[in-house]
């Protein structure tokens, strides 16, 4: 998965990818509530649903997402695509990403800006952007009834752009001191 040797003078770029379903079947999530008091949340059965693939750059405060029907390798390099052309123009990103089928086959083609690094197997509470997803469904995508797929995927893509139009939240929630010791 590693790529050619860059030339020496390239900026490195760590980013983060993973995905996160969300759908009509909803988690349900804390609430603030007077003690002794039981708040009420919305719970759907049904269960349409889409997939928000997300990367971010935390040094930068950047971030590149996709929302999409199903998780797959051709999704993958889909993000591949749209991920490469957020990173800094004469910069080379350096992509960690879990061990799912989808981004590990021999399928899908890295753009030449990229270099893909797996994480070690069974561990992700090594990528920030589990914590990206906990912080949009605590603010924004949880405790609520999708009434269509259209609507997941407008709220979804709404969710996204405003995590990104913070870029310090992105940088705070993102940042991993390990990962830049290397």
């Amino acid at each position: 998965m590693i790529s050619a040797q860059l030339p020496a003078n390239t900026a490195l770029e760590i980013w983060w990818q993973e995905e996160a379903r969300v759908g009509q079947k909803t988690k349900l999530t804390r609430r603030w509530a007077l003690r002794g008091s039981r708040p009420t949340a919305a719970k759907d059965q049904r269960t349409k649903s889409a997939y928000i693939f997300g990367a971010i750059c935390p040094e930068r405060g950047v971030g590149a997402g996709l929302v999409l029907p199903r998780c797959n390798t051709e999704a993958m390099q889909w993000h591949l695509d749209e991920i490469s052309s957020q990173v800094a123009p004469g910069a080379h990103a350096v992509l960690i990403i879990d061990r799912a089928g989808w981004h590990t086959t021999a399928n899908l083609t890295a753009p030449p800006n990229i270099t893909l690094l797996p994480l070690p197997p069974r561990a992700p509470e090594l990528n920030p952007v589990e914590n990206i997803w906990q912080f949009m469904r605590d603010n924004w995508l949880s405790n609520r009834i999708f009434e269509s797929y259209d609507e997941i995927v407008a709220l979804c893509c709404e969710a996204w752009n405003k995590l990104i139009n913070q870029p310090g939240t992105v940088m705070s929630i993102g940042r991993r001191k390990w990962a830049y010791g290397l």
